[in-house]
């Protein structure tokens, strides 16, 4: 088996702004793995706040290229590298080569059926007010919102984007920037402008203080979960868990994940760091298996790859250029 890596950087449409960062680009790592005439190839952007980059990415990856050259099974991924993005591009390279061998798709493989639609969350970043009211009114095919707030001038942000999108389902994101009392207090105006879920209110660590604090609007966890061994930690605080390929090491992990948040009486969610058409391919096959999806990423790039999935009418079907049996293939 040959490993080849591949670093690209692909610029955003214009600056997006959450809490404490504003990205202008999307650097990803793009791993591809051939084994005789057949490759599979895997996306990653990485996890920004644990200091990931794609050039660390690519010497976690060099470092154990002779293990992964002599061949590794999926499963046996999970114990070689630990979650986050290299072993995210791998695992889902390992995804689409096994699909084009075996001449069935990775959805198959998934145990789902063929590739269909998802409806999917259109994400506005914490803009001034108007800009993120003419974002949320651009989205006008889209019935699902996902507001970035940063804990300034979340009010005014919020009924400004309610007031253009009055017919939205609408969803927040604070990425940390609330304490249980902060949050407490902006309740009110969440409630005021229907919101229906709430990302990540307070810093991943504190997630104790939730205990006890009873919302009246759903409470989702992102940077508090970044695999599955951090779901029993979470079970009583929040309801819905987002899923993210890139933190937790791939579409294997993901998987069991989606199974182990609905065990333990959570809602899955699959979303996704920055990244093009073939990081969302692989996360669409999770998102078959969540209550929520929040794959628009895309949608930000100044230029997609080709074949680009498709964002028509609030949903993403995703492209067939992964996960989809070789030419010839049969299957067993």
């Amino acid at each position: 088996m040959h490993l080849h890596i591949d670093i690209e950087r692909w610029p955003l449409k214009v600056p997006f702004r959450i809490t404490g960062h504003t990205f202008t680009e999307s650097e990803v790592i793009v791993v591809t793995l051939t084994e005789g005439a057949v490759s599979g190839r895997g996306e990653a952007a990485g996890v920004y706040y644990r200091g990931e980059s794609a050039h660390s990415m690519a010497r976690q990856l060099a470092a154990v290229r002779p293990l992964l050259e002599r061949g590794v099974t999926r499963e046996a991924l999970r114990s070689l590298l630990p979650p986050g993005g290299a072993r995210n591009a791998l695992d889902c390279a390992l995804w689409d080569l096994e699909a084009r061998r075996a001449g069935v798709s990775a959805w198959q493989l998934a145990g789902l059926d063929a590739s269909k639609p998802l409806a999917t969350t259109y994400t506005i970043g914490a803009d001034a007010p108007q800009v993120a009211a003419r974002t949320a009114a651009a989205y006008k095919g889209a019935s699902r919102l996902k507001l970035k707030l940063t804990g300034e001038d979340d009010e005014l942000r919020l009924r400004a984007v309610r007031a253009a999108r009055p017919d939205a389902w609408i969803a927040v994101d604070a990425n940390q920037a609330y304490d249980v009392t902060s949050l407490r207090a902006v309740l009110p105006a969440l409630l005021d402008a229907d919101v229906q879920l709430i990302e990540q209110p307070v810093r991943a660590g504190s997630e104790r203080y939730l205990a006890g604090f009873d919302s009246p609007i759903p409470l989702a966890a992102d940077e508090s979960v970044q695999s599955l061994a951090d779901l029993p930690r979470v079970a009583g605080l929040f309801d819905v868990v987002n899923i993210k390929l890139d933190k937790c090491g791939g579409l294997t992990e993901a998987l069991a994940m989606a199974t182990e948040i609905r065990r333990l009486g959570m809602k899955p969610m699959v979303g996704c760091m920055a990244g093009t058409s073939l990081a969302m391919a692989p996360a669409c096959v999770a998102g078959a298996r969540c209550d929520l999806v929040d794959l628009d990423a895309p949608l930000f790039l100044a230029k997609d790859r080709d074949p680009t999935a498709l964002y028509d009418g609030g949903t993403v079907h995703c492209p067939d250029g992964w996960g989809v049996p070789a030419a010839g293939a049969t299957s067993n």
